[in-house]
């Protein structure tokens, strides 16, 4: 109980524990009230407070909210520090294109930002539309294939199934900072994900790794799922691209009618930023499977560009930024999470700066500049091309 204490007077709740979902009828959950006690704030994001105004609100995925990163790393807040504005995080794990559209209507505007940035994730975003979709009936206006009741529930919130010391496991990750800190923390974190992924072939079914030593890449990845998500055969996923695409377009339109800046950050999967070193590898456990991620990718990538420049929605494409600063451990060192660490949100962060600052805006020829709406060339770059990581802190990962 003491270490407990201590912990919590010294760390910040949100940047360790695990978060508490609860069913919800449009967003298929939501954070449970009681993390508001625990470092989040009233709408249970993570964030310390919620402003009466924010200049820049940023809605995505995991990635949006930085797992793995402390709430100072994820890329909105980075994105705060280097252009001197205020950034609000709606970042959720779990969310998708129907949670980005309704938050958007129903929160984000209330901030009256002068922009809203949706960061899209290449590895699930088309699969959450269709789950969500087909899943809960406030979204069956968007349906157009006949299929079934889907599962929603990625977040599993009634884990009935699971044994009990799972379910205690879970409560500890969601309650006790020292937990987190011992079993997922710094020092054993550390041991134990280099060993994963050094071992993640022999130890995953669906993993392999990449170690390539003159580089410092010690990286796993998990393409098995990814590849079912990005299936440009499968019906599901074009059905999830398509309700993605007209979900997208209705937040720029309504955007655009409160004068708010709408901007799309396309983040790709890990194994899209080290295809270089993963494509056309036989020897690679999980080669075929690499190679098929990668392609597929290549392709919804294609689909995704067209359809935005199509729609005049203005897009970042985070994936030429991460390529080039692969020497700097971009991801989290585990085979247990493919999330970025806080230098590869940095990066992420960097690359919409420089949207914002050099690239004209595609909603239109007489929008503004980016850069001039948001008054950004008096941002603060103190270090924006500075890549030396830090020692990067590992944090507790979600048990699931």
């Amino acid at each position: 109980m003491l270490c407990e204490v201590g912990a919590r007077l010294v760390l910040n709740p949100a940047d360790y524990l695990s978060v508490e979902m609860v069913q919800d009828s449009i967003l298929g959950a939501t954070p449970s009230p009681a993390i508001k006690r625990s470092g989040f704030d009233a709408w249970g994001f993570r964030n310390r407070r919620v402003p009466e105004t924010a200049d820049i609100v940023a809605i995505g995925d995991s990635h949006t909210y930085g797992n793995t990163a402390t709430m100072e790393d994820s890329w909105p807040y980075v994105l705060g520090r280097i252009t001197g504005r205020q950034v609000y995080n709606m970042g959720m794990g779990g969310y998708g294109p129907n949670q980005y559209f309704h938050l958007l209507k129903t929160k984000a505007l209330q901030l009256k930002p002068r922009m809203i940035i949706c960061g899209l994730y290449m590895g699930d975003d088309f699969e959450n539309a269709f789950l969500i979709t087909y899943g809960l009936d406030h979204w069956a206006y968007l349906r157009k294939l006949p299929a079934g009741k889907a599962d929603f529930d990625i977040w599993k919130t009634a884990p009935a199934e699971l044994s009990w010391h799972k379910k205690i496991r879970i409560w500890l990750s969601r309650h006790s900072l020292t937990y987190q800190l011992v079993f997922h923390g710094p020092f054993m974190g550390q041991v134990q994900g280099e060993a994963q992924i050094r071992h993640a072939a022999q130890l995953y079914d669906s993993a392999t790794s990449l170690i390539v030593p003159e580089k410092d890449i010690l990286e796993a990845f998990l393409p098995k799922g990814l590849l079912r998500n990005l299936d440009q055969k499968s019906p599901t996923v074009q059905e999830g691209m398509r309700i993605t695409f007209e979900l997208l377009k209705e937040m720029n339109d309504i955007c655009r009618a409160h004068h708010v800046q709408f901007l799309v950050v396309v983040i790709p999967t890990k194994e899209r930023v080290f295809s270089s070193y993963l494509e056309h590898k036989p020897s690679l456990p999980l080669g075929t499977v690499i190679d098929s991620l990668i392609a597929n990718e290549r392709l919804a990538e294609q689909k995704l560009f067209q359809f935005l420049t199509d729609s005049e929605i203005s897009y970042v494409d985070a994936l030429p930024s991460l390529r080039s600063s692969l020497d700097h451990r971009l991801y989290a060192r585990t085979a247990a999470d493919m999330h970025p660490n806080r230098n590869g949100y940095r990066v992420i962060a960097e690359s919409v700066l420089e949207a914002l600052k050099s690239r004209p805006w595609r909603n239109g020829t007489s929008s503004p500049n980016a850069a001039s709406a948001l008054q950004l060339p008096h941002a603060n770059l103190s270090g924006v091309n500075d890549h030396v990581p830090r020692p990067n802190k590992p944090l507790a990962r979600t048990e699931q």
